[in-house]
């Protein structure tokens, strides 16, 4: 049983500290009973390169707004019956959660479309800033091509 209760079918939250994965999942399936898929992603700090923390700052007055409006195209577009949207800000270590989200749809494959449009919108929005410290100091990432190519697909 799920100790946190979601109450409206889009849940879209900015943390500042640690995602209790398990927690959100069971709260999600619950709000979902008659979902016939749910799908959930969960991206972590990799320690790839010797990575020793990843930052994540955004820009405050459009990041969650425009979050929404995403969760919300997403479930207009695959007839989702909810959406899990949770995306971490600041300092994170390797291992640690930095995005979860969750789809819940009538049919599996909009289900999984759903989370993977929203997974590569997420991973090329402007809202965020990335930065990586290793042992010669902090330095920014720039989103790849294969994260624009995987975006440019969905226009």
């Amino acid at each position: 049983m799920a100790r946190l209760a979601l109450s409206t079918p889009l849940d879209v939250r900015l943390l500042d500290k640690g995602v209790s994965v398990g927690e959100a999942l069971a709260a999600f399936n619950a709000a979902h009973s008659e979902a016939g898929g749910v799908v959930s992603f969960l991206g972590k700090v990799r320690p790839d390169g010797g990575v020793r923390a990843l930052e994540l700052t955004h820009y405050a007055p459009l990041t969650l707004p425009g979050m929404e409006g995403l969760a919300q195209t997403a479930k207009d577009r695959f007839v989702l019956d909810g959406a899990l949207v949770w995306h971490r800000v600041g300092v994170m270590t390797p291992g640690e959660a930095i995005v979860l989200v969750a789809t819940a749809a009538r049919h599996r494959r909009n289900a999984f479309e759903a989370a993977d449009f929203l997974m590569d919108h997420l991973k090329s929005a402007a809202w965020f800033w990335k930065r990586e410290r290793r042992d010669d100091g902090w330095r920014w990432i720039e989103p790849r091509g294969e994260d624009h190519a995987d975006l440019a697909r969905w226009k």
